[in-house]
């Protein structure tokens, strides 16, 4: 197992992506916090996990834009468990409109999900991993981390932001062993993903299958979404990864979507 005796600190864990990372983690042998607004569903992910892996599991309630509340999770978390060996920053939220018609109040929101979140708990956790001299930070991100598309204006600004707090993290974490990554992944069939397709039908013209083949995967080598296991596995890498040589970067999973 490789990531036995760890414990891992997953933000927006109730469901999709997150939910799929906080079970693979779990089937590798760590102990998850599942961290989320949907405290019914995070209770029910933790005893998912629990009932499957053997490993505990909590729930821990948590608004990553709200300072107090992550502070107070990431004590829980500290209380249960005496340890945060990983972080996974991927609370996340999307918003779709022209910048022409983008209120300031929804620019502010997507941003404090995104980036203040991000800081927030790597604040929170760092401190712990710092003191135990390892640990390692993944951020969600996204392609829209390395490219933009119409209506997605400060989801697009968010995900590149990502990368530059990445990239401190890794700097200033690097001498206490504390490493720090991003994921890219493409289009992945979420919930998240769900909402938007009826959105950028109605706001470009198109037909939903419309949207899906010739917007979200029509620069994928194979026409297909990326899967939250995809993603999850990726994490994996990262999380398990044993040495400084593998920090401050960003690997995208896409189907081919954006190469680097």
């Amino acid at each position: 197992m490789q990531l036995q005796g760890k414990v891992a600190l997953v933000t927006g864990a109730a469901s999709g992506i997150g939910r799929e990372i906080a079970l693979t983690f779990a089937r590798e042998g760590a102990r998850i916090s599942v961290a989320d607004l949907d405290m019914p569903a995070a209770y029910a992910v933790a005893t998912e996990i629990t009932g499957k892996y053997g490993v505990e599991a909590m729930g821990v309630a948590m608004d990553v834009t709200d300072e107090e509340q992550v502070e107070f999770g990431a004590k829980a978390v500290m209380a249960a468990y005496g340890r945060i060996d990983i972080l996974v920053s991927n609370a996340g939220i999307q918003h779709i409109d022209p910048i022409v018609d983008l209120s300031l109040a929804n620019w502010r929101k997507i941003l404090a999900v995104h980036l203040d979140g991000a800081f927030l708990t790597t604040r929170a956790c760092l401190k712990h991993m710092i003191a135990a001299r390892s640990g390692c930070i993944i951020y969600m991100g996204s392609v829209h981390s390395k490219l933009a598309s119409p209506l997605k204006a400060p989801y697009i600004t968010a995900k590149h932001g990502l990368i530059g707090l990445c990239k401190a993290v890794a700097k200033e974490g690097a001498e206490h062993g504390v490493r720090a990554n991003v994921i890219c992944p493409g289009f992945v069939r979420t919930p998240l993903v769900d909402r938007q397709i009826p959105e950028q039908a109605r706001a470009l013209g198109l037909t939903e299958e419309d949207v899906v083949k010739k917007v979200m995967l029509k620069d994928t080598v194979d026409g297909e979404f990326t899967t939250t296991q995809d993603v999850a596995e990726v994490a994996l890498m990262f999380a398990s990864f044993p040495t400084n040589a593998l920090t401050g970067q960003s690997i995208v999973v896409s189907h081919g979507w954006f190469m680097e």
